[in-house]
């Protein structure tokens, strides 16, 4: 495998509940869900990021931020979205880490602040049939929610 990529993107996801159902965002230009959130910036802890992205997101403030998980995943980004890659990487590895939390909030809202996504809660039978990137992510959360152990969960798919 050429490695013409090699960045590793470090990013902080929030599993953000109401009344039993999940926050996950929409992507309108590449058509998945994703867990709110986004990318840790070099010398930034992951839950300073977590909240920063929330409130540029969903102007929202975390009350309380619980570890729950990591995924690390490797990947092509054309193996995943089913259409163009999401920057110029068009088909090259790509590595991530997602530090996970469970993320209480100071006030529940699902209106984006972004143009380019839209969030919505969903019950946990809704949220099985999403496509949730990346899918070990969604599978992790979906065990939490029914066990509460923190997890790690490692997947490279070609």
């Amino acid at each position: 495998m050429e490695k013409r990529n090699q960045n590793i993107e470090v990013c902080a996801r929030a599993v953000i509940m109401n009344q039993g159902r999940i926050l996950i965002c929409w992507h309108k230009l590449n058509n998945h869900y994703f867990f709110p959130g986004g990318h840790v910036e070099y010398g930034e802890l992951a839950e300073k990021a977590l909240s920063r992205e929330l409130k540029e997101e969903l102007d929202i403030k975390i009350k309380k931020a619980l570890f729950i998980g990591l995924t690390e995943n490797i990947y092509s980004d054309y193996d995943i979205s089913g259409g163009p890659a999401r920057y110029e990487q068009k088909g090259e590895p790509h590595h991530e880490i997602n530090l996970v939390f469970q993320v209480f909030t100071d006030k529940v809202k699902d209106k984006s602040m972004e143009d380019y996504i839209d969030f919505s809660f969903f019950s946990q039978k809704e949220f099985r049939t999403k496509r949730v990137l990346p899918p070990s992510l969604q599978k992790s959360v979906l065990k939490w929610l029914k066990d509460k152990k923190t997890f790690r969960i490692c997947e490279v798919r070609s």
